[in-house]
């Protein structure tokens, strides 16, 4: 009976302890991690690798671990993964969060991307609920590492079918007639411009030379402008000055011709109006004089001088037979 007694006060003494261990152990986690900082993380590509417990690293230094990975009910198309990361860990604004993965071991997220001088990533006063859904500050994700190359494989692979299938549309037989023809015409015309090659550079060297003769004569035609410029200005300018003074004397004498044109107009006038009706007058009288002069000189010539002073004389009558 006594050594019954004993064992169970041994037992018990021993549970006494275990619970103390445990809880002492319990406390002393709290203790540790009471300091830690939690954070969500809403990632919209697969987290295939990461398990709660993985390892979170802000630019490749051990930070913090993972806590818990759910779905996220209003959007199911994102994963949330909630971290707790070390206080003296710089969470701040511009750091990213991406998923590390591993063909040999378990993913795990890496932190980077902090702007020196910023705020730490925190719940705003106002509206809190819209940026910390969950009442912890957000940190955004981007896509990179070997998690962003397995998410766009499936794109990758699609466009690589695409272009597959083009190229076998492109490389018909028809196709690669039309290819090979084209090939065959390049060969000839590669093989005639081979034949030609000294007769190609005979006509650069003529053109060489045509380029040469452009450029003196330009240069000769530069120099002949230059000398009818100066011949213009040391001749022509004296000519110029000859021919204002010219120009000068030909309108003062205008002016005085007008004068004189305006003096003599009354005497025009009168010469017009009287003069020129009795010249006409005395033109016709002339006229009319040459006329029976004309006719006497006849008369004279035909008649004599007797033609002028009697009748004319009648042509002898002969009768008929």
């Amino acid at each position: 009976m006594e050594t019954r007694s004993n064992h169970v006060l041994v037992g018990a003494v021993v549970l006494i302890l275990l619970a103390v261990l445990a809880l002492f152990i319990v406390w002393l986690a709290r203790l540790g991690g009471g300091n830690e900082r939690e954070y969500d993380i809403f990632f919209k590509q697969s987290v295939d690798g990461l398990n709660p417990g993985s390892s979170v690293s802000f630019s490749g230094v051990p930070s913090g671990q993972v806590k818990d990975i759910q779905f996220w009910k209003p959007d199911p198309s994102l994963v949330r993964v909630r971290v707790s990361v070390k206080p003296d860990v710089p969470i701040l604004e511009g750091t990213t969060a991406s998923i590390q993965g591993s063909f040999t071991g378990p993913s795990t997220v890496q932190l980077d991307g902090a702007v020196k001088g910023a705020p730490p990533i925190a719940c705003p006063v106002e509206h809190p609920r819209a940026a910390c859904p969950l009442g912890v500050p957000v940190i955004p994700t981007k896509q990179g590492g070997l998690g962003a190359l397995l998410s766009s494989a499936p794109r990758l692979l699609e466009r690589i079918s695409t272009l597959t299938e083009r190229l076998s549309d492109l490389l018909n037989d028809k196709n690669q007639t039309s290819i090979a023809g084209i090939l065959a015409n390049t060969n000839r015309l590669t093989k005639s411009l081979a034949d030609r090659g000294p007769e190609i550079a005979a006509t650069l060297a003529e053109t060489r030379d045509a380029i040469e003769k452009a450029g003196t004569a330009a240069q000769q035609i530069g120099d002949l402008a230059q000398t009818t410029n100066g011949v213009l200005s040391d001749n022509v300018k004296p000519t110029i000055a000859n021919l204002n003074q010219t120009i000068s004397a030909a309108k003062k004498s205008m002016e005085t011709l007008d004068a004189t044109i305006g003096d003599a107009r009354p005497g025009l006038q009168a010469f017009s109006s009287k003069t020129v009706p009795e010249v006409g007058q005395l033109v016709q009288d002339l006229r009319e004089m040459a006329l029976s002069l004309t006719s006497v000189a006849q008369k004279l010539d035909t008649g004599g001088a007797s033609s002028l002073i009697g009748a004319p004389k009648l042509p002898d009558y002969k009768a008929k037979k």
